[in-house]
């Protein structure tokens, strides 16, 4: 049967077993990368507009309202900035070392599930190819029975099993690819939310100190 003419769930049943655990890790990863996006989108403010209105209030000595605003803000940088304010009468070092107690939890919840997602897009490909080995493993088996009851062995045999066995490959790359991609982009995302962490703590730590 040509490989266009074929539906979706023949071309997925002619790849193997092996296609179960690549159609898994697909489901997988569409889950992190979906529960990632929407939880950096959710955790998104203007940095620079949320520490001016916290200064602000620090610069008239209202604590409390900078701390409230920081408790309506949900976003790692509200919550480190809070540590900050909790301790803007101690040391320096006091106000440092509070931020970045805060700070070991808040990237680690960032990170969450990345490790997996990067997992996937590692092993995706190997299912992959494991799937296509085991597949030409079949199909010289089927080519061995013939010879040995000296049934025929025609081109189409052999091109009929070689090309169900790279399905697998296929699919394999068809899930690791925008995978990976996926990975990046959130990595990069994660990274710029460290960077807006660090320059509002840093700010926020020489306001306290000056």
């Amino acid at each position: 049967m040509e490989l266009y003419k074929m539906s979706l769930w023949q071309v997925f049943l002619a790849g193997g077993p092996l296609m179960w655990p690549i159609l898994l890790c697909s489901v997988f990863a569409l889950a992190i990368i979906l529960e990632k996006f929407w939880h950096l989108h959710k955790i998104k403010i203007d940095t620079q507009e949320f520490l001016r209105k916290v200064l602000d209030k620090m610069k008239r000595n209202e604590t409390k309202e900078a701390l409230q605003i920081c408790e309506n803000t949900p976003s790692p940088v509200a919550n480190i900035i809070k540590a900050g304010i909790l301790k803007y009468d101690r040391p320096r070092p006091q106000i440092i070392e509070a931020i970045e107690d805060v700070s070991l939890y808040e990237i680690p919840r960032m990170e969450k599930n990345l490790t997996a997602l990067a997992t996937i897009a590692h092993i995706s490909p190997l299912l992959g190819l494991l799937g296509t080995v085991t597949g030409m493993v079949r199909c010289f088996q089927t080519i061995q029975a013939k010879s040995v009851s000296l049934h025929p062995i025609s081109p189409g045999d052999l091109a009929g099993g070689i090309w169900e066995a790279l399905l697998t490959t296929v699919a394999g790359l068809m899930v690791a690819i925008p995978t990976f991609v996926a990975y990046n982009y959130l990595v990069s995302r994660i990274n710029n939310f460290v960077l807006e962490m660090e320059k509002a703590s840093t700010e926020l730590v020489n306001f306290l100190t000056e």
